[in-house]
């Protein structure tokens, strides 16, 4: 605890900015808003880049009968809700909530012997990838950057394959950060590239289409497998009114606890339609 003020304090003098917890939030809400305010110090990311995405996926969370939010917002209206830690706003940050996610994992060999509709619904999974995060210099890439590497690598496929994403967004930053450490835009360019659309219905690369975690909601141990359900959903082309066209390989991205900038632990998986 002591070494994370330590290091909160110190990115806090570099970008001006005082590090202060508060009692109303948990403390991951202070460390993504650092995390946020250095962004915004080093590429000029804005908050108004921050609330493009937030609404963007509570618009998809109102597409999604399993959603924790289900209503629509404006950039501006999550730009109005109730501050939370600067830059962030309450639309912004995930909530906590209950939920269940299961996956049936099963070899290419037993999947051979089931019958044809269970054949005809079966995701592959092509391509894992874990990391651990560490106290990195400022610059350095983050531990998602290693761990989507891998799996890129495991799949024979790159970035650029990708046709569909669920990313940890705890806060509406991280959807901005994880599109750079994913390569799925240049590094300092997240803010721009989901502020242009390219992250949402019809666009380049939709993100978050289960709503994120800011409106499907972050049930802890559930969230990471509740990504997979909502990717093996698109994949199979079941995604009804939030469905993205002729999805073949998804990615999906998921953090836990904290060290210094970063997660503690990270895992990016590749799946793809058989």
């Amino acid at each position: 605890h002591d070494r994370l003020m330590e290091e909160m304090n110190r990115v806090g003098e570099i970008v001006g900015s005082k590090f202060e917890p508060g009692t109303d939030r948990t403390i991951f809400m202070d460390t993504y808003a650092m995390q946020a305010k250095w962004h915004m110090w080093k590429y000029g990311t804005t908050q108004e880049q921050i609330a493009a995405g937030a609404a963007k996926n509570h618009n998809y969370g109102a597409l999604n009968e399993k959603a924790q939010y289900r209503f629509q917002m404006t950039p501006q209206s999550v730009l109005e809700d109730r501050p939370v830690s600067y830059p962030l706003t309450r639309a912004m940050c995930a909530p906590i909530g209950d939920g269940a996610a299961a996956a049936l994992l099963c070899s290419k060999e037993y999947l051979e012997k089931l019958p044809a509709a269970v054949k005809e619904r079966a995701v592959k999974v092509a391509g894992v990838g874990f990391s651990g995060g560490k106290y990195r210099k400022l610059d350095e890439p983050g531990l998602t950057r290693a761990a989507s590497d891998k799996a890129y690598k495991m799949a024979g496929l790159g970035p650029e394959d990708i046709d569909v994403a669920e990313v940890h967004d705890a806060t509406s930053f991280c959807e901005i950060y994880q599109c750079e450490m994913l390569r799925f835009c240049p590094e300092g360019e997240g803010g721009r590239f989901i502020a242009s659309g390219a992250t949402g219905p019809g666009g380049k690369l939709p993100v978050n289409t289960s709503g994120g975690l800011v409106s499907k909601g972050h049930p802890v141990g559930a969230t990471g497998l509740s990504m997979l359900a909502e990717l093996a959903t698109q994949l199979r082309g079941e995604a009804g009114p939030r469905q993205v066209k002729g999805a073949e390989i998804a990615l999906a991205e998921n953090g836990g606890g904290v060290i210094g900038m970063e997660e503690a632990v990270a895992s990016v998986v590749i799946l793809q339609k058989v």
